[in-house]
């Protein structure tokens, strides 16, 4: 199988993997991070294929499943006496630099990088097996600028990176408004400012720009400031539906450990259950892994809006990634690319009929 390479995307990609400064709130950035958390592994559990498997996210809302997976013991209990080696991780292309490398096996990624990941080795190296989160995506505006979406044209609104999934949907939105912008320059009818999300909220503060495209907790942390939310993307998606993080796997990993990557997998579903069965117990434990992996808690402000506006599910909604590989085709930032063969849903499928839950589609783009 062949799969055409987005080359005005890798080009941009390769310098943004360079600058230190850009760090999303899907979690790009430019480092990784070896976790210190110890899971907690009863003496008597039985290992499985390896010793250890190498589990990566980022430390971040849209990432909770793994969060809360690793922080409740949910995701090592299904791994026996296998280890979880956790890393987490600021930057999709350096996830996707370690998954090629061999230094991890299984990681929780958003669209875009997970898109650029499978394209960029020519469908070679990963799959996405399970969905985990969708929405939590907002165009948070200065309410005294920006009073209705007709106001945006002429203002300056973040993202977080360019060409990462906020990006492309931000370009998409320009678009359709009939609004002309150039893609890799960010200027035209709105000023698409590249901004790291951890500075968007000094920069909305000082008034150097207007709003921002931005998923959870950066919303939130917009609208504390006194931002006013203009649109939530998820009302632009079917059903209000859109993926924002999937659960990948290197090929050779799955091929040769698939009763490792079942495992996580039953334990990214049980823990997908108990989060939704138990949402306050959930939003606390994964504040709770935040304040580990950052020193600090995000207040009840912030985390208590962000964390309604986020679906958490094992549905990989698989048709709008492939939209969302449009859009960007369409914002000139991706050549048409094959995504057949990106998922292989069959692990994930096995674990929820065991479950008793309904079969989830790939939209044909699963390995054949």
């Amino acid at each position: 199988m062949s799969a055409a390479r987005p080359l005005t995307a890798l080009r941009t990609l390769a310098v943004i993997a360079a600058l230190p400064l850009l760090l999303t709130a899907c979690g790009y950035g430019a480092e990784s991070t070896d976790s210190d958390k110890q899971t907690q592994v009863a003496a008597d559990a039985k290992k499985l294929s390896v010793d250890e498997v190498n589990i990566g996210y980022f430390p971040n809302l849209t990432h909770a499943t793994a969060l809360v997976g690793i922080q409740e013991g949910l995701l090592q209990k299904e791994l026996g006496g296998t280890v979880i080696k956790p890393s987490t991780f600021n930057a999709g292309p350096s996830e996707i630099e370690a998954l090629n490398s061999g230094d991890l096996d299984i990681g929780w990624i958003g669209p875009s990088p997970a898109i650029n990941g499978y394209t960029k080795a020519a469908g070679k190296n990963l799959r996405i097996i399970s969905g985990s989160a969708s929405g939590g995506v907002k165009l948070v505006v200065n309410p005294e600028k920006i009073k209705s979406l007709k106001d945006v044209k002429g203002k300056k609104i973040a993202t977080p990176q360019l060409g990462n999934t906020q990006d492309v949907a931000l370009l998409n939105w320009i678009s359709e408004q009939g609004w002309k912008v150039d893609a890799e320059s960010g200027k035209g009818d709105v000023s698409v400012v590249r901004t790291d999300n951890k500075i968007t909220p000094d920069a909305y503060k000082s008034g150097s720009i207007d709003g921002a495209w931005v998923p959870e907790p950066t919303a939130s942390k917009l609208v504390a400031e006194g931002g006013k939310v203009l649109l939530d993307e998820g009302d632009l998606w079917p059903d209000k539906k859109f993926v924002i993080t999937n659960i990948i796997v290197r090929q050779d990993f799955l091929k040769e450990h698939p009763d490792v990557v079942e495992a996580v997998l039953r334990g990214s579903v049980k823990t997908n259950e108990w989060i939704n069965a138990n949402p306050d117990k959930a939003k606390a434990a994964a504040n709770e892994a935040l304040k580990a992996e950052s020193g600090k808690a995000l207040p009840a402000e912030v985390i208590d809006p962000a964390w309604k506006s986020i679906t958490f599910l094992d549905d990989p909604l698989a048709a709008t990634l492939d939209t969302e590989a449009e859009h960007a085709v369409k914002a000139g930032l991706l050549e048409k690319p094959d995504l057949k063969g990106i998922y292989d849903l069959a692990p994930l499928n096995k674990v929820l009929k065991a479950a008793g839950k309904d079969e989830v589609d790939d939209a044909g783009l699963g390995v054949k």
